[in-house]
């Protein structure tokens, strides 16, 4: 007889393959358990505010300029640098708000728009008014796509009446857009205090926009907004992973921000300067 088909070997194959079975059932279950405890836990911790959680970068930059610009005397000469679709002009209403743009950027469509009226068609680095000509400079997102970023400020500062002020942001860490023109990856908090002081500014303030936890929000979110480009990829996960990239994580990541700011990650800065008064004795 062969052993290998006795009755006890038959039963301890099929002894052995009930338990593999039981096992890898055990193991798939506990599997989507742990899955579902951490969507519901997600979902129990997120943050409620869901809305900021996908423009916070926009929004708190929004939000910052126009705490600024109510700061401004009435009549101010305002100059918008870069202003493309000129966001921002509603806010200057009771200032002489003029754009500056070099206004060659073609893909301005959508919910971008088109540029405004530009009253400064120049190179940033060559803007054509005298020295020392605006209360307030503005130029937000810009500096990332300029070549000349140093000598740029530089020249902003040269319009900048003594005494007047400069508002800036710029990010620190993004994904290419508005190409080909965007040639750096951004700016650090070092480098506005390095050459904003060289070049006679007083920094006032330099606030990071959100921090570590935010950014990582903001990407998990382009998951979502990328999808259609690797959803061939999940398989029968993707909603579920829609679910957890799109949702639970950027509100559960954006309510940790509000707790612990790591702004070493910040996805950007928003500066304010102020050019340094003529002291007595300098011409």
């Amino acid at each position: 007889m062969n052993h290998n088909t006795s009755p006890p070997a038959v039963a301890s194959r099929l002894t052995r393959r009930i338990a593999n079975g039981l096992m890898r059932w055990v193991q798939n279950v506990s599997s989507w358990l742990s899955v579902q405890d951490l969507h519901n836990y997600l979902d129990k911790q997120a943050a409620d505010d869901s809305g900021d959680v996908y423009r916070f970068n926009a929004g708190f930059r929004d939000k910052w300029v126009a705490d600024r610009a109510k700061s401004v005397e009435p009549g101010s000469r305002v100059l918008d640098i870069g202003a493309g679709t000129a966001p921002y002009k509603g806010l200057f209403a009771h200032c002489k708000y003029e754009t500056q743009d070099f206004a060659q950027y073609e893909g301005y469509k959508g919910a971008e728009g088109q540029y405004a009226k530009i009253d400064h068609v120049s190179d940033i680095t060559a803007i054509p008014v005298p020295d020392e000509s605006f209360d307030v400079i503005l130029c937000t997102e810009v500096l990332e796509h300029v070549p000349y970023p140093i000598e740029s400020l530089k020249e902003m500062i040269r319009i900048t009446k003594r005494g007047g002020r400069l508002f800036i942001t710029a990010p620190l860490g993004s994904g290419l857009h508005q190409e080909p023109y965007h040639f750096y990856g951004g700016y650090t908090d070092h480098w506005y205090r390095k050459f904003l002081t060289e070049f006679g500014c007083d920094v006032v303030s330099i606030e990071p926009n959100h921090g570590f936890f935010a950014h990582l929000a903001q990407e998990c979110v382009r998951f979502e907004s990328t999808y259609d480009q690797h959803k061939n990829l999940h398989e029968r996960h993707g909603k579920q992973l829609l679910n957890l990239m799109g949702n639970l994580l950027p509100r559960y990541l954006y309510k940790i921000d509000k707790a612990i700011l790591i702004k070493e990650f910040t996805v950007g800065f928003h500066v304010e300067a102020r050019c340094r008064p003529v002291q007595s004795g300098q011409s």
